[in-house]
């Protein structure tokens, strides 16, 4: 079974213990097969009445769906920060187990078994959207707020919030590295770069073509929640979004969106924002689209992607253009000078050098190269990735169809191999920030691998990944 509605004015129903909501008034009609979104059916006045007042009961259905999932508390790692020292690093695993289970226990079970007894913890199943049916760009409240006082503008949305904790997200603003200047260490100056700082931050430092191209990066245009049209998504007629609202200094600050290359819109996956750190480095882009270059990637971001992937309506809502030599390609060129943090304990073929590591660091890579097959796609001498997209085949340990949130889910194929530099940095994990904490996802391979890891050799790993 799988479901296409729109959320409405709510009545609950019971499916399977799981919570589905029908709709009955509805504030954002989302026929659920079709290609083209619609047309606003109502007055925006209307149609914002009946989204604020579903807000309550959207926000409380995604926490209890979260609650039941994950132990969202703050339980950081002793001295363990990320790279700009300022937040650190949560320990421990967050997803919860089914009742009278151990993680032994369904590490030692085929996964046939697993899906016919029910016991793939929740969390490891593919994460809905705060609101599935409506879908769109949601930002987290301190990129919000710093934008709102630096610009005043709005990136807040009267129908849904932010769903995650503060500390299982990124910490904020992140630091920016340079491979163009690696000695100047981090050059945001402890700031959040905007459209009104960047040229006082950043001048001496990059090249006019970089400058140009991180004065767009920083432009708002036109989105689909954040526009002037009336089947926006803010109170008051928007500018619209830049490219890094979400990619805060180059990194991610756990916002996200669906993606815009599957349909109905039940069957569409959240995304979570990627990291631009080390976009030099790779060959594909897109979690789904196997974009082949920076250039196609910011081309189609602008062009479609913000707006679900349908480009007619980017056109009524103001496309932006931009122009491939004259502008992409500027935008490319500072986006290809974004580098990793740094990583002292790995040599220049990625590996650690035994002098700088610790016994317990030097195990984990044993295990992340050895007997876990992390290395198998996240590749040392390349950058912890390969260039290639994997179909891990979740949907051995699942029954297809569950419905959670008027989202269904269903398998989710093959995904790009991520690359782990810097990856303390970057909670929530998975293409849609399913798993909270490294510890989550060393359990969550070991089960979908099937490689069978000791306690010990979860923690050795876990600190290794740590030094990348």
């Amino acid at each position: 079974m799988r479901t296409s509605r729109a959320i409405g004015l709510f009545c609950a129903a019971s499916f399977a213990g799981v919570v589905v909501l029908t709709a009955g008034a509805l504030s954002d009609p989302l026929p659920p097969d079709t290609t083209y979104r619609p047309l606003p059916t109502m007055p925006f006045s209307e149609a914002r009445k009946i989204d604020e007042a579903q807000k309550p009961e959207v926000a409380q259905r995604q926490r209890s769906l979260l609650e039941r999932r994950y132990d969202l508390s703050d339980k950081p790692m002793a001295g363990v920060m990320m790279s700009a020292g300022m937040k650190p690093v949560q320990d421990g695993i967050r997803v919860k187990l089914p009742t009278d289970t151990s993680w032994d226990q369904l590490a030692a079970m085929a996964p046939g078994e697993i899906r016919e007894k029910n016991l793939l913890p929740e969390g490891f199943l593919p994460l809905p959207h705060v609101k599935q049916a409506t879908g769109g760009q949601v930002f987290p409240n301190r990129e919000i707020d710093e934008i709102h006082a630096s610009e005043m503008r709005d990136l807040r949305r009267f129908d849904v919030d932010f769903d995650l904790p503060d500390n299982l997200t990124p910490e904020f603003p992140p630091p920016i590295f340079l491979t163009t200047r690696p000695e100047l260490g981090d050059v945001s100056r402890g700031q959040l770069l905007t459209i009104k700082n960047f040229y006082e931050i950043m001048n001496g430092i990059i090249t006019p073509v970089q400058m140009e191209g991180l004065r767009l990066l920083l432009t708002p245009f036109p989105q689909e929640e954040f526009n002037q049209t009336e089947d926006r998504k803010v109170a008051d007629p928007s500018m619209g979004v830049a490219c890094l609202d979400c990619h805060s200094n180059f990194h991610t600050n756990a916002a996200f969106h669906l993606t815009p290359d599957v349909r109905p819109q039940a069957d569409r996956f959240r995304l979570d924002t990627t990291s631009l750190r080390g976009l030099f480095n790779q060959q594909i882009h897109g979690s789904k689209r196997s974009l082949r270059s920076v250039e196609d990637f910011t081309e189609f971001e602008q062009r479609t992607a913000y707006f679900n992937g349908d480009h007619v309506s980017a056109t009524r809502k103001g496309v932006n253009l931009p122009d491939r030599p004259n502008q992409v390609a500027m935008m490319a060129q500072m986006q290809n000078i974004i580098d990793f943090p740094p990583a002292p304990k790995l040599d220049p073929f990625g590996r650690l050098d035994p002098a700088l590591a610790t016994p317990q660091e030097l195990s984990g890579e044993q295990v992340f190269i050895g007997k876990g097959r992390c290395a198998d796609c996240h590749v040392p001498q390349t950058a912890f990735m390969d260039n290639n997209m994997h179909d891990l085949k979740l949907e051995r340990f699942y029954k297809i169809g569950q419905v959670f949130n008027d989202f269904a889910t269903l398998p989710d194929g093959p995904i790009k191999t991520f690359t782990l530099r810097g990856i303390k940095d970057s909670p929530p994990y998975l293409h849609d920030g399913r798993l909270m904490t490294l510890a989550d996802t060393v359990e969550f391979f070991n089960l979908v691998l099937g490689v069978k890891l000791t306690g010990q050799e979860k923690k050795d790993l876990v600190a290794y990944l740590l030094t990348l």
